[in-house]
């Protein structure tokens, strides 16, 4: 059976007990089912981009999603001055951008160079440079494993809030979420200038004030650029790109928590949410500190990384050091962000 390794971004993870590659929606639903009815824990692969999966591998059935399908229907998206498009849950996240950018449909450039699949984009609300990808969703197809049934969940639905949703919440067992996402459906702008710029570095790079609109390309090419100098951009030479993205979210705590000096970014219910890289930073690890062959990425604090010889023993090693020390320093405890397979911080 294929290593979870060869399937994920920070290239760790043992054997599955069994595999599947569903590249249809019947092919999904018939292989979660089958594995429901067997009574075996089931993992629902996507780009494996945000997964951290045990060295012993999983015990279950993997469920590759490889479906494909990106159907605009600008008629109905009419009323809201835009278009409306629905794609399958297995294509590529930044190629919907691509794609969006080239046909000028507003609202997700911000988040351009995210690996993995559509269908995973709902379940955490993937954000990045002051966009959520729950800001242009219109609605979510899932198969309900509870129910045994297609249900649709307008965006109102979703339970969406800063990286998580429903989605990510209601689960089955302690590996598997109990809604299984077959299609998103979003809900775009059309014009050649994209969502008011809503992020500090990115209007510096843009060379435009927040709240400023910029042309869809320039925002793709500036965000790509400044992903990349943080080594968010993969690239199988570069060791700093193999990494789950950013491992801890940033914390939301009182606003008598921050740390003095701390970026400090009021939240709607009086909290304060700041950032777990500069926490990370002034705790003492910084860029490229190392624990045996993990290592926080020499570009970015938030991302750990495989240096090409780590397990997953390794890398939870350090994500476990670093935690404490952060809450030792400053009281404050990080969340990761991936999900954890088989394994515990």
């Amino acid at each position: 059976m294929p290593d979870l390794a060869d399937h994920t971004t920070l290239r760790l993870g043992g054997p599955a007990g069994r595999w599947v590659r569903a590249t249809t929606e019947d092919e999904l639903v018939a292989a979660v089912s089958a594995a429901d009815a067997a009574g075996e824990p089931v993992l629902v692969l996507g780009g494996g981009s945000n997964l951290v999966v045990a060295d012993d591998g999983f015990p279950g059935t993997v469920v590759q999603v490889a479906t494909h399908g990106v159907d605009p229907d600008v008629e109905d998206g009419a009323s809201c001055g835009g278009v409306l498009v629905t794609v399958a849950a297995g294509e590529t996240w930044d190629d919907l951008v691509a794609l969006a950018v080239e046909r000028e449909w507003s609202g997700v450039e911000a988040l351009s160079g995210i690996p993995g699949s559509v269908g995973a984009t709902p379940i955490q609300n993937v954000g990045a440079y002051g966009q959520e990808v729950a800001q242009t969703i219109a609605s979510v197809r899932v198969w309900d494993r509870t129910l045994r049934g297609v249900r649709t969940f307008a965006s109102a639905d979703c339970g969406f809030g800063y990286r998580t949703s429903r989605f990510k919440q209601d689960r089955v067992d302690a590996f598997g979420g109990r809604h299984v996402v077959l299609s998103v459906t979003f809900q775009f702008r059309q014009g050649s200038l994209g969502t008011p710029v809503a992020y500090a570095e990115l209007a510096r790079a843009l060379g435009v004030e927040i709240g400023e609109r910029a042309p869809l390309a320039d925002v793709r090419r500036a965000v790509l650029g400044l992903r990349a100098g943080k080594g968010m951009v993969l690239d199988a030479a570069d060791h700093d790109t193999w990494s789950a993205g950013s491992f801890f979210t940033n914390p939301v705590v009182a606003a008598d928590a921050v740390p003095d000096g701390a970026p400090a970014w009021p939240q709607p219910d009086g909290r304060v949410k700041t950032s777990a890289a500069w926490l990370i930073e002034h705790a003492g690890y910084g860029k490229g500190y190392a624990a045996g062959p993990a290592a926080l990425s020499g570009k970015h604090t938030l991302a750990l990384t495989n240096r090409g010889g780590a397990t997953t023993a390794d890398l939870l090693a350090l994500a476990r050091e670093v935690r404490e020390g952060v809450e030792a320093r400053f009281g404050i405890r990080l969340v990761n962000e991936p999900v954890l397979v088989g394994c515990e911080l």
